[in-house]
């Protein structure tokens, strides 16, 4: 649906716009790839006052009530709080926010020496420019970092990790390695002009002017100083695209990768099997992250779609999915592997949310965290046993309920210290600017 509202002044040049949020669209905020048309920010933002002619009392009230609405937003205790054993809300907290960005997709590790990372996708919030609305493909989408000692105070101007030479890259996904490597997947869209679609090598896959690049890693080996040039996974088969330079587009996902006991980086990377379905397969590193091999399906079917998914393995050496899906009722996957990867079982969690995120505690169980797009939109969580296999009777933990609408979520948990979580996740409220915010977590 089209949700129409109109800007009631412009400060800086940044359109302030009083908004109303239509109905329901639990694709909002998908990977472009998800679904066709895809899951942008389809909104229409309309200047109807000239900035010049806005009154000085005007302005101020303006200021002001945006002064009030993120104060309240951000500071202290929000209403919602856990009804769970042992798990206590503290906060919610507020990252990173500027009305000229759209800011999402985040992830966060907690570096050896105890820094925190941010990483997250920050691209313009096309309305600067006088466009009708913002999707999740730009030629200026860029990987960005911010950093932490605590938790809750962050670095005001992100540091670049990469730009991607071809075009516009997204969903920045941290894995720090067991030696301090950090890598980071990605995987991009490159804008063709018209006159140039008609000479690519099909089947392609694009949306909003842009052509699928697939996917890509970049790494650190200091602590996030600098970062090495990009690096390319395998291809794999089931994957029916070209890039748009003429080659099969490399393995991609938004998600946690995770380092096995035995040292081998897992990855559930997405392929797309047909022309608007994708499923989900597992492939595996032995050398950090610089090479790649097929091991085999995790989730497929001839009308549910796999795709966003991040992995973990148990302390009985389960390998552990947990699965967006689309034509499926919204409804959350778990697959498991219990001979090393080789072979995968998958069936519905019994509820709904998305993307999943896993981070197992200091007692062995799994904190599984994910973004709910119905009303009340939000963010949400759910604690397994060591082997994930409670996963339809654990109750549910409500993060927040305070979403502008279902554009919001793809949750990512740290932990601060014995007791604590961070769960980062990019957020709007009142259907305004997207941002990158927090929730701190007790969990005893």
């Amino acid at each position: 649906m089209m949700n129409k509202y109109k800007s009631f002044g412009c400060i800086s040049n940044r359109c302030i716009a009083l908004l109303h949020v239509g109905g329901e669209d639990t694709t909002r905020g998908g990977p472009p790839w998800l679904v066709s048309p895809p899951a942008g920010d389809n909104l229409e933002c309309t200047q109807s006052f000239n900035r010049e002619k806005v009154s000085s009392s005007f302005m101020i009230l303006a200021l002001g009530m945006i002064l009030i609405l993120s104060v309240s937003a951000y500071s202290g205790i929000s209403q919602v709080s856990s009804n769970v054993k042992g798990v206590r809300k503290i906060k919610d907290i507020l990252i990173y926010s500027d009305t000229a960005f759209y800011s999402s997709f985040p992830s966060v590790v907690k570096k050896t020496n105890g820094e925190l990372l941010v990483a997250f996708r920050r691209a313009p919030d096309r309305k600067i420019f006088g466009e009708k609305g913002t999707n999740h493909t730009d030629p200026n989408s860029y990987l960005v970092i911010l950093r932490s000692k605590n938790g809750e105070t962050w670095t005001k101007g992100p540091e670049l990790i990469y730009a991607h030479p071809y075009g516009g890259s997204q969903d920045p996904c941290l894995l720090q390695l067991r030696d301090g490597t950090l890598l980071c997947a990605s995987y991009g869209w490159a804008f063709v002009r018209p006159d140039g679609i008609p000479n690519l090598k099909q089947p392609y896959f694009e949306t909003s002017g842009a052509v699928f690049l697939g996917g890509y890693l970049v790494r650190s080996t200091d602590g996030a100083k600098t970062w090495q040039d990009a690096e390319y996974p395998i291809h794999i088969k089931p994957e029916r695209n070209y890039t748009p330079y003429g080659t099969p587009v490399p393995a991609y996902n938004r998600g946690a990768l995770y380092e096995a006991k035995d040292g081998r980086v897992l990855w559930i990377v997405a392929a797309h099997d047909s022309i608007n379905k994708t499923s989900n397969h597992l492939i595996v590193s032995k050398d950090k992250g610089h090479t790649w091999a097929y091991i085999a399906p995790v989730a497929v079917d001839a009308k549910i779609s796999f795709n966003e998914a991040s992995v973990i393995e148990t302390p009985e050496g389960d390998i552990v999915g947990f699965l967006r899906t689309a034509n499926y009722g919204d409804q959350a996957v778990i697959a498991r592997s219990t001979d090393g990867g080789k072979t995968f079982k998958w069936q519905s969690m019994g509820f709904q949310g998305h993307p999943m995120n896993a981070l197992r505690l200091p007692d062995n169980r799994v904190l599984i965290t994910y973004g709910y797009r119905h009303k009340p939109f939000g963010i949400r969580a759910r604690i397994l046993n060591a082997e994930c296999t409670d996963f339809t009777t654990a109750p549910e933990i409500v993060l927040r309920d305070d979403g502008g609408n279902g554009d919001i979520g793809y949750t990512w948990p740290v932990q601060l210290d014995k007791d604590r979580v961070l769960v980062v996740y990019y957020f709007n409220k009142d259907n305004e600017t997207r941002h990158i915010a927090g929730t701190i977590l007790q969990i005893k």
